[in-house]
């Protein structure tokens, strides 16, 4: 039975990957087409074509390997200086820029010439090259919007899980009271499982964060008000200061930091809650700063990536992870012992994740991808217009050819990337488990 849900679950991420694919290209596609741009094809996958039908001008198909997906538009590239394209050069540089450029004129047929995608002013290539990454950042806005608000977060609430027999100071990561450890303020008030904490100090608290935040800042006496089977009850507890895990400006837990604050010694029971509209939309933006923040931290996690890989280093929880990584994840998800519903929002949760990933990852300024291009259009906009300004020629089309040498390299150093976090996956894999 676990091999099988395993097995689903890879097969459920595999599908919800090749959606994210297809709905990626249908944004170039759909733009493409209007604006009057020839689209020969529309593929997901890479490799040996398993199907494939023509409709129209455009051939549609679904290829072998799905690590991602194209559109074939007619033009990429403006021709060469000399106005054609079947130039030939010894300098290897040279020879990449004139393959580029014979490519994108491959199936050229008359009347093409008023359909090329490089003829289009640079704010229309703009837009069919930014829908394809938008179409990524609107399915991942929707499947977290959507999950949130009908099935939400699992959530700390003022409902006490469970209380501590004895202080401990949480830097010693030990959940064993050793002799001579003190009784904890919690169990000493007589503070129970189940108890419901709805005011302290006489103040009501409705959330977590506020009641965690009071009782950091008290040392001393403390009253605590609690539903208890239906009534309410006052209890007296004597806070200590003690060694708690320091938290960000959001509230969130710092790994491995630690500050002295007030201590009462329970934990909070954890409940899955929907958000509000206000609130999910705070909890998007969270999500796409990490976002931001996990692609340029990329470059200084790759020597911890290359240990976990080959040296047997730990693997981080923020480590990395590719789509075999992210499909076995998948697998875990179906295999956890939780409610369905759980695992539906989770692997839906996984699957925004990766769409905000492509959305990101898509707009970095570099060849090839599609930021690579916006970036190419942007500057011949903005070197025609200077031109206009300074009452100088048109320099015309911005030969983003010539940056094909830089897309190599770019392109280069992704696969090898890629192939080092297929090997940290395989052999060292992130678990939820």
């Amino acid at each position: 039975m676990t091999i099988l849900l395993t097995v689903l679950g890879i097969l459920v991420f595999a599908f919800g990957l090749l959606f994210s694919i297809a709905w990626h290209e249908l944004g170039h596609l759909s733009t493409a087409k209007l604006f009057g741009i020839r689209v020969p094809q529309y593929m997901v996958g890479f490799g040996p074509t398993i199907f494939s039908r023509r409709k129209g001008e455009t051939e549609y198909g679904i290829k072998a390997i799905p690590l991602g997906g194209y559109i074939r538009m007619i033009g990429m590239f403006p021709p060469g200086a000399d106005g054609r394209i079947e130039a030939r050069s010894t300098s290897p540089f040279r020879g990449m820029i004139e393959d580029a450029r014979s490519a994108a004129f491959e199936e050229l047929q008359p009347g093409d010439e008023t359909r090329l995608f490089y003829t289009r002013k640079p704010w229309k290539r703009v837009i069919v090259m930014f829908a394809g990454p938008f179409m990524n950042l609107i399915l991942a806005v929707a499947i977290f919007l959507g999950v949130s608000m009908s099935f939400g977060f699992a959530t700390q609430t003022t409902t006490v899980g469970g209380v501590q027999q004895c202080v401990i100071a949480q830097s010693e990561k030990r959940d064993t009271c050793r002799p001579g450890d003190p009784v904890s303020p919690a169990k000493a008030a007589g503070l129970q499982e189940g108890d419901k904490i709805v005011a302290f100090n006489g103040a009501p608290v409705d959330d977590w964060a506020t009641l965690s935040e009071r009782i950091r800042q008290t040392i001393g006496p403390a009253t605590l008000t609690v539903e208890r089977d239906g009534a309410r009850t006052q209890l007296e507890a004597n806070l200590i200061e003690n060694r708690v895990a320091k938290k960000d400006a959001d509230g969130e837990v710092m790994k491995d930091q630690w500050v002295r604050a007030g201590y009462l010694g329970f934990a909070a029971q954890t409940e899955i809650q929907p958000l509000g509209f206000v609130d999910s939309v705070g909890r998007m933006g969270d999500m796409l700063e990490n976002g931001v923040e996990s692609i340029i931290a990329l470059p200084s996690k790759v020597p911890a990536l290359w240990d976990a890989a080959f040296d047997g280093g730990e693997r981080a929880d923020d480590s990395p992870v590719g789509v075999v990584g992210a499909a076995r994840i998948g697998g875990e998800v179906m295999n956890l012992d939780v409610p369905a519903q759980n695992q539906i929002a989770m692997m839906l949760f996984l699957l925004a994740g990766f769409n905000l990933s492509l959305f990101l990852f898509n707009m970095l300024p570099l060849l090839p991808l599609d930021g690579g291009h916006i970036a190419g259009a942007l500057w011949e906009s903005v070197r025609r217009r200077g031109a206009r300004l300074l009452r100088r020629p048109d320099p015309g089309p911005f030969d983003v050819a010539k940056l094909m040498p830089v897309a190599y390299v770019v392109a280069g150093l992704f696969i090898c990337f890629t192939l080092l976090v297929l090997v940290a996956d395989l052999v060292n894999p992130v678990r939820i488990s």
